[in-house]
């Protein structure tokens, strides 16, 4: 299957993936664009995400993203919702159901295919993965070549997740044939921080707490230090992948409120705990090793609620032992 087979008649595309766009969201989006826009010309496509994080503005022509939705946009011949479901579209959502064609491309297990097309492969390292598969990567040029390689990157933790296989590092490897620095790129996206995120990783770290015998791991971040900070929900990228490296955790838990009792939680699992079933729980999803989801309540709600099903499965899998 590539691409191709869906273009036949189309003069308009859409693109867009899921609110508060990641390494993968991005890379997927932009590598589909650019890939469009080098070898179909005649075809107008449109890339539609949230304002993206600064460190993803290395990929070419991101200032070409459009974050505004209009309500009365034409009917598009096709859209592509990449690295989510339907309902994850946010604002985007109203173009995707007016287009005429419909393609969702997805790699969370959770998503069980919301287009009239669907690719929903959970074996995937990452949605930009499979944007790889389904195009030519003969007709690539080092733009789409560095927005997968983003993708991909971003997605396994540089190649660190269990979800990276031999064929994903085979497909990075063919990535790097073009001239792009991979060194500069995963310094810019994976590690740079800002003094601000900085910050708030240390006060993160500073306010966690370690029990169920130090198997599971909390911090959380109130309305009232983000505010102090003039915090974006963005600054605290990478702040759960470093709890999670504490010795001895098999499962981390970091949350930010959004609004007065209202919390985005970031779950990961060394792979003792099933995190995907525990978010999917609270209407959120993702892997088995990585998801999230949003819960309102107080902070201490908030990781009694989380905490039983991680206890429930770390007991599981103890009594199974």
């Amino acid at each position: 299957m590539k691409i191709e087979e869906w273009l036949s008649g189309v003069k308009t595309i859409g693109i867009s993936g899921h609110i508060r766009p990641d390494g993968d969201c991005v890379g997927s989006c932009m590598g589909l664009y650019l890939y469009l826009k080098k070898n179909y010309p005649d075809i107008h496509a449109t890339v539609f995400l949230e304002e993206i994080p600064e460190e993803y503005k290395i990929i070419p022509h991101t200032e070409e993203i459009r974050s505004g939705f209009p309500a009365e946009e034409e009917p598009l011949d096709l859209f592509f919702a990449l690295d989510c479901g339907e309902e994850r579209l946010g604002e985007a959502r109203e173009l995707f159901q007016n287009a005429k064609k419909t393609v969702n491309i997805d790699h969370h297990i959770s998503n069980p295919g919301t287009g009239k097309i669907n690719y929903i492969v959970p074996d995937a390292s990452s949605t930009s993965e499979l944007i790889f598969d389904l195009t030519d990567s003969q007709k690539y040029d080092t733009g789409i070549a560095m927005a997968l390689y983003m993708g991909i990157v971003t997605d396994t933790g540089v190649f660190k997740y269990s979800n990276t296989s031999p064929e994903t590092m085979r497909k990075a490897g063919e990535l790097l044939r073009f001239d792009f620095d991979h060194n500069e790129l995963i310094d810019h996206v994976f590690y740079e921080k800002t003094w601000l995120q900085n910050l708030l990783l240390g006060r993160a770290l500073i306010e966690s707490i370690l029990f169920m015998d130090d198997r599971c791991i909390a911090s959380c971040l109130t309305k009232r230090i983000m505010d102090f900070y003039h915090a974006k929900p963005s600054d605290t990228d990478g702040i759960v992948s470093q709890l999670h490296l504490t010795a001895g955790v098999e499962c981390t838990i970091f949350m930010y409120e959004i609004k007065t009792q209202v919390f985005r939680v970031s779950l990961r699992s060394r792979g003792a705990v099933d995190v995907a079933k525990i978010a999917a729980v609270f209407g959120g999803g993702g892997h088995a090793r990585a998801a999230g989801c949003t819960l309102g309540g107080t902070r201490y709600d908030v990781i009694n609620n989380l905490s039983r099903y991680v206890e429930e499965q770390l007991n599981a899998k103890k009594t199974s032992m």
